[in-house]
């Protein structure tokens, strides 16, 4: 598989875990808690490969690269909080840290948008990784919001959280947008970043 093709295949994998991991961080009602932990714990599964993946198609090492390996972690990180089953406490400091990455890596990668030769998708990217660090702050929050209360409740739709997921998604898509764009420029022009 070559280089543009693991970029593109890594951003449409993580536009799918995005949207899966938020609609398990929704609270539907037809949709029960073993089915919600499962969207969450899979989605954020191909949020990992898809920026694993994405890291290496990069040419060269760039900050896209630091940024797609850092969102990596974090995802690995809010798996590890959803699976190892440390104490409430503990599981929900792993996500929210886990989401504090994935926000960082959204931010790194979209600094290196304003030094990318390629033209072509800039836009969309720069949306994009903003959108995504916006998400994830906002899941981050929520994750703090539900640690402090004595009495948990359930997320709502309007929870921070929930919002961010949403927001995340909404970012991962447009920046799927502007990677297939980006890709198709490299391609014309015989390069790869």
């Amino acid at each position: 598989m070559n280089s543009h093709t693991k970029e593109i295949l890594g951003s449409v994998l993580s536009v799918i875990g995005t949207i899966e991991a938020a609609i398990g961080s929704t609270p539907f009602k037809k949709i029960n808690k073993d089915v919600s932990f499962d969207l969450r714990l899979t989605g954020n599964a191909l949020q990992a490969s898809g920026s694993a993946l994405s890291a290496d198609g990069q040419g060269s090492i760039s900050l896209e690269k630091l940024g797609d390996e850092i969102q990596a972690v974090g995802n690995s990180t809010v798996i590890g909080g959803l699976l190892l089953d440390l104490g409430d406490k503990k599981d929900q400091r792993l996500i929210i840290t886990g989401n504090w990455l994935q926000a960082l890596g959204s931010l790194v990668g979209l600094a290196d948008e304003f030094e990318d030769s390629t033209e072509s998708g800039r836009a969309y990217n720069i949306i994009g990784n903003l959108l995504q660090g916006i998400g994830n702050s906002m899941q981050a929050v929520g994750g703090v919001e539900q640690l402090k209360q004595t009495i948990p409740k359930k997320p709502t739709f309007v929870s921070v959280g929930v919002v961010g997921s949403w927001i995340q998604a909404t970012g991962s898509v447009i920046s799927l947008m502007g990677q297939i764009k980006e890709e198709i420029e490299e391609i014309e022009l015989g390069i790869n970043e």
